[in-house]
């Protein structure tokens, strides 16, 4: 059985941003605590509930938050006005939980989809010797082209973002019908009264194409242990930049993981068998990793 919790906590901002966690009912001790940071328009507690469940059957601690502007936190819907500010307050949040005395000696992985695997590389970037490691689920490093507008189209709405940065005028396809394969989780999500709909807000785009530009020239700096899963059919972040990290990256512990004939929502828009081979991978690399104590937790020991 999973114990569901749910608080807020209130950023550095003043706004309130909604949290949740998921673990074993049984007081048994977890493997490892494991962070999700979930994509754009999307949130914690309904899309990445199936996710954080598995997880928790699997041995593990589960924790999310919804990002300003995302699911039940504070801020305009879908708009993000300062990407930085959105990784300071998932680290923030995320740290406070590592640094209670219960977590000391805990091993702590992150996971992120999407735009949140964007999150997981920026928080990585902050602190890198921080976390153990990363599962990266389809990463945005990279917007594929089959979303991004033309140039000129990109030149005009970025002086335009100065001036109305919260419309809603960016040409783009609906992320949902190309995210998810299955059809009844793209009703899914269209029912979810928190996931943002409608075209990407000016600013929110800029921010976007901005982060994913950054990443994608500073992938060799990544350092930490990961393992990056990307569907060959996917139509919204590029599966060659994945490759690329997984090749370029200066960690020398990781995995890149290509799905035949899978599209970008690999957590649960995909067939049930689809689901089995994708969390099995991610299972098995997390259990290898979470079973051998790492240096920074005999580091901390000997502290304590």
């Amino acid at each position: 059985m999973v114990k569901y919790g749910e608080d807020y906590v209130l950023n550095s901002r003043g706004m309130k941003l909604f949290t949740c966690s998921w673990r074993p009912e049984e007081q048994q001790e977890p493997k490892a605590m494991i962070f999700l940071c979930h994509g754009y328009g999307m949130e914690s507690s309904i899309t990445m509930n199936s996710t954080a469940i598995r997880l928790v059957n699997a041995g593990f601690v589960v924790y999310g938050i919804d990002y300003e502007g995302h699911g039940k936190s504070g801020g305009l819907n879908g708009y993000i006005q300062n990407f930085d500010h959105l990784v300071d307050d998932v680290s923030s949040h995320f740290s406070s939980i590592c640094d209670k005395e219960e977590n000391k000696g805990k091993m702590r992985f992150l996971m992120g989809e999407s735009m949140g695997g964007a999150v997981v590389l920026l928080l990585a970037r902050k602190k890198p010797e921080f976390w153990d490691g990363a599962v990266l689920v389809a990463p945005m490093c990279k917007l594929a082209e089959e979303i991004k507008p033309h140039p000129m189209v990109i030149k005009f709405l970025t002086k335009l973002t100065r001036v109305i940065p919260t419309w809603k005028i960016v040409p783009s396809n609906d992320i949902i019908d190309v995210a998810f394969k299955e059809s009844h989780i793209r009703k899914q999500v269209r029912e979810n009264e928190y996931c943002y709909k409608g075209r990407p807000r000016l600013k929110t785009a800029h921010q976007l194409l901005t982060t994913s530009l950054d990443l994608e020239k500073n992938l060799h700096q990544v350092a930490m242990p990961f393992i990056v899963l990307h569907g060959e059919d996917d139509k919204v972040t590029d599966k060659d930049v994945s490759k690329l990290l997984y090749e370029v990256s200066s960690s020398s512990d990781k995995t890149f993981k290509l799905y035949p004939n899978m599209w970008h929502g690999l957590l649960y828009g995909e067939s049930p068998q689809n689901l089995e081979i994708v969390f099995g991978d991610i299972i098995g690399w997390l259990n290898e990793r979470a079973s051998v104590t790492n240096q920074r937790i005999e580091t901390e020991l000997k502290h304590a």
